[in-house]
């Protein structure tokens, strides 16, 4: 069995390297946020970023796929630290669009350097990634406001989680993904 070469490897493989980390990251952030609302008795905003940790782990790992796809080497990382400890919900669902806007500036640069690098295939591969994050980002826009509006009453934002189903799109159009989507 060849063993896949480390070195050297174009800016554009260096980032989807770090964006698998980035992206295990958001899960592993997500999945606290999860806690958090459990704990508080919120079944829907828990359910809801329990499901936006699957989604990232399913991010990370299709970038993992197209790694593997095009003969790259892939490590894969620590995740880093996430925040446990907040005061209120507003500050969750605020650090989770914090977390949506990084992560879309994060494909703007991997797209630059595709582009730079004149790689078509990697280009085409982030297409998906870059309308993905449209939608993530106007999603928890959405929900910072839903909660703000809620105005302290977190059942308001229960019932409307569970009458607009956010975030139950479906991803058929997604890359593969190492191992399958979750």
């Amino acid at each position: 069995m060849a063993m896949l070469k480390k070195e050297p490897r174009s800016k554009f493989y260096e980032l989807l390297q770090q964006q698998v980390q980035n992206e295990f990251h958001a899960s592993q952030q997500y999945v606290a946020l999860a806690v958090w609302f459990d704990n508080a008795d919120l079944p829907q905003l828990a359910k809801h970023f329990y499901r936006q940790a699957v989604e990232e782990r399913n991010h990370a790992l299709a970038i993992v796929q197209y790694l593997i796809d095009t003969d790259h080497h892939v490590d894969i990382p620590p995740t880093g630290e996430v925040r446990n400890d907040f005061a209120e919900p507003l500050e969750l669902v605020e650090l989770a669009l914090e977390q949506e806007k990084e992560v879309t500036a994060d494909f703007r640069t991997l797209m630059k350097a595709a582009r730079a690098e004149d790689d078509y295939q990697g280009e085409q591969f982030l297409q998906w990634f870059l309308k993905e994050q449209v939608e993530e980002v106007s999603k928890m826009s959405t929900l910072v406001n839903v909660v703000k509006r809620a105005n302290g009453n977190m059942f308001e934002v229960e019932n409307w989680l569970a009458r607009e189903a956010v975030g139950d799109d479906g991803n058929a159009d997604m890359p593969p993904v190492a191992g399958g989507a979750l």
